[in-house]
């Protein structure tokens, strides 16, 4: 297809390698993916358990532990610094990551993945892949109240408490990124709401995007603009990306119907977003950063391709995904 470089994410669960920061892990990893063709400009996702970072000051996490994973994550930016890795995709989603509830019929018959807070929260939905979405029935015990998500008094980990992480977490490794010269890009909250199975989530605004980059200031505090996220927020898409301008270091291309409390994800050709008028001002911006098309329906004979795939990461969407954005790119090139 004519793609060369790529995003990469180095969990041990995904790539059977320990200890992803030691330079030798990730070189491998790179060696690899090179040996095929593939050039790997940046990573995405948490690169090993984030939870002592996280949830600091919750289930007993002391400040041995947090300050372990914070050398661990110092050291994973020296060793892309040195391999010349300079974007980090990360999130700072609390207790989960990403959720979905299920899959619904959409166009053509393909399964799009959909998250419903009012399933969420019943428990009620059970599929085939629900574990690894990250959406698992939530401990009864430690609901939201679904009228009120925010539900502080029922919170396993405050607002107050996940900032006060955050920033000590940004504090910790930002010099590290900036010495290196690696970008480290926030993803929004996903979905965006107040808080999700007992967890305050943070990341949900643009103004906590300010926030946070108030607290360090630096070209390597940036943002990964995803799209259906920021849709979901009830911003208009193009305003934020002027708004955020060269503060955008990562682009997922995706889009959303719906709103935040219950969504579906689309093929990338489908939704009301005007993808071409949204490439064009990345352009006018003047942005020359990774952009990847983020998730995609499940389409016939995915699961014969990939019979453990993981709904929204099929390889048939992904293929139509791919062709959609290079359209995209080549067609926005002189606007």
């Amino acid at each position: 297809m004519g793609i060369t470089d790529v995003i990469v994410k180095v969990n041990p669960d995904l790539t059977g390698l320990a200890d992803p920061w030691r330079f030798e892990t990730l070189a491998s990893i790179v060696s690899r993916l090179k040996t095929a063709g593939l050039n790997v400009v940046g990573l995405e996702g948490d690169p090993f358990d984030m939870t002592p970072i996280k949830e600091f000051g919750e289930r007993g996490t002391g400040n041995g532990e947090r300050e372990g994973a914070l050398k661990h994550y110092r050291e994973l930016l020296e060793s892309m610094g040195k391999l010349g890795i300079k974007l980090l995709c990360y999130n700072f989603m609390v207790g989960r990551g990403w959720s979905r509830t299920g899959v619904r019929e959409g166009r053509g018959g393909a399964k799009a993945t959909y998250f419903s807070l009012d399933g969420f929260l019943t428990g009620f939905t059970r599929f085939t892949g629900l574990k690894e979405l990250g959406a698992m029935p939530p401990d009864p015990d430690n609901l939201v109240n679904p009228v009120n998500p925010v539900g502080k008094q029922n919170l396993i980990i405050s607002h107050d408490q996940v900032w006060a992480n955050y920033e000590y977490f940004i504090k910790a490794v930002m010099p590290t990124a900036e010495k290196c010269g690696v970008r480290m890009a926030l993803h929004p909250d996903d979905p965006c709401l107040a808080s999700l199975g007992g967890y305050a989530r943070i990341f949900g605004s643009i103004e906590a995007y300010d926030r946070a980059y108030a607290i360090y200031p630096s070209p390597s505090n940036a943002v990964t603009f995803c799209q259906a996220n920021f849709k979901l927020m009830g911003v208009n898409l193009g305003e934020t990306a002027r708004h955020f301008g060269k503060r955008i270091a990562f682009i997922h291309v995706r889009d959303v119907e719906g709103t935040k409390e219950d969504f579906t994800e689309l093929f990338h050709d489908q939704g009301d977003t005007d993808q071409f008028a949204l490439m064009r001002t990345y352009r006018e911006i003047g942005l020359d950063v990774p952009v990847r098309g983020d998730h995609v329906p499940e389409m016939a004979y995915d699961r014969v391709l990939t019979p453990d795939g993981t709904p929204g990461y099929f390889t048939l969407g992904r293929l139509f995904a791919n062709g959609y954005l290079k359209a995209l790119l080549k067609g926005t090139i002189n606007a």
